[in-house]
């Protein structure tokens, strides 16, 4: 007896920042486009540069990893399996959505380059998800947890930056990302 394989790994950059909701039951569900990018050369010599964009959904506890970390602009490495869903839409249209369930991911994008688009390399041009961001770093989702022992020197509290992206229920059935 012999095993099937249904596995994709990739590298690229963030689309926008990822959407995470609840389902009913209470499982975290977290979605996100990735960009990658392939250059090659035809018989004549000219260079050519293509940009796929994935759909990836990530479940429960990875999901609420890469909402908590990931932003527009950073480079990941994902890998899971491939996912097509038939569905019909609002106008009784039958339609196909091919997506990666994200089994691992891996942040490539150094601490100090965390939040900030890439310029050069342009991928982001002319899709729909490229809007403008500032370059500001993401904002923390909790304070750490205080100390018990009390402080010698109590450190005035800043106003903690409002979390980027907060969960969202999921109220129907077109909702849900599968």
């Amino acid at each position: 007896m012999s095993k099937d394989l249904n596995k994709v790994q990739m590298t690229g950059h963030l689309g926008a920042d990822p959407e995470m909701r609840y389902t009913s039951t209470g499982s975290a569900v977290t979605t996100f486009r990735v960009a990658s990018n392939r250059t090659w050369k035809d018989k004549e010599g000219t260079q050519h540069d293509d940009t796929e964009w994935f759909r990836i959904v990530a479940w429960d506890k990875l999901g609420e990893i890469c909402n908590q970390y990931l932003t527009k602009g950073m480079r990941v490495y994902v890998e899971g399996r491939l996912q097509t869903r038939k569905y019909t839409d609002r106008d009784g249209i039958e339609r196909y959505s091919s997506e990666v369930v994200a089994q691992d991911m891996i942040m490539l994008t150094p601490r100090g380059d965390r939040g900030q688009v890439p310029e050069a390399e342009g991928e982001f041009e002319g899709h729909e998800d490229s809007s403008t961001e500032t370059n500001a770093p993401p904002a923390r989702r909790a304070p750490a947890p205080a100390s018990r022992a009390p402080a010698r020197n109590p450190v005035p509290a800043r106003n903690p930056a409002p979390a980027r992206n907060q969960p969202q229920p999921i109220n129907d059935d077109d909702d849900i990302p599968f």
